[in-house]
């Protein structure tokens, strides 16, 4: 199959809340989630670079999808150069070496009513 999707991606909302409250349960502590399709034959060395309201953009965060392969990358698991900074709105740009496709995805479970929300990434080139 051949390589799918844009080379640059956009995620213009962002926002990892500090609390959640479903205990230990690891898969439903509220995060941010980038979903990467890569359909093509290499590897996608993938760059994220976060941007603030109020401070210098955060970055990049370098992550790798293989080949013909899927990735959810949870904002949360980024701690190099620095860990996503909790209850800050951002903007995050997702570049690529190869076309790949990306998802956005939020699980918000400060309250009970757990809310989860998904979107496209915006492809820019």
């Amino acid at each position: 199959m051949n390589a799918i999707g844009r080379r640059r991606w956009v995620i213009a909302e962002g926002y990892i809340p500090g609390t959640s409250m479903v205990g230990a349960d690891q898969a439903l502590v509220s995060h941010e989630t980038a979903c990467i399709l890569n359909t093509g034959g290499t590897a996608a060395k993938i760059q994220i670079t976060l941007f603030f309201t109020d401070r210098d953009p955060a970055g990049p965060y370098p992550i790798e999808v293989g080949a013909r392969r899927t990735r959810h990358m949870r904002f949360n698991d980024l701690t190099d150069p620095e860990p996503v900074p909790r209850d800050t709105s951002y903007a995050s740009v997702i570049e690529s070496d190869v076309p790949i496709v990306v998802q956005h995805t939020r699980l918000d479970s400060r309250a009970a009513e757990i809310a989860l929300l998904s979107t496209m990434a915006f492809p820019v080139d």
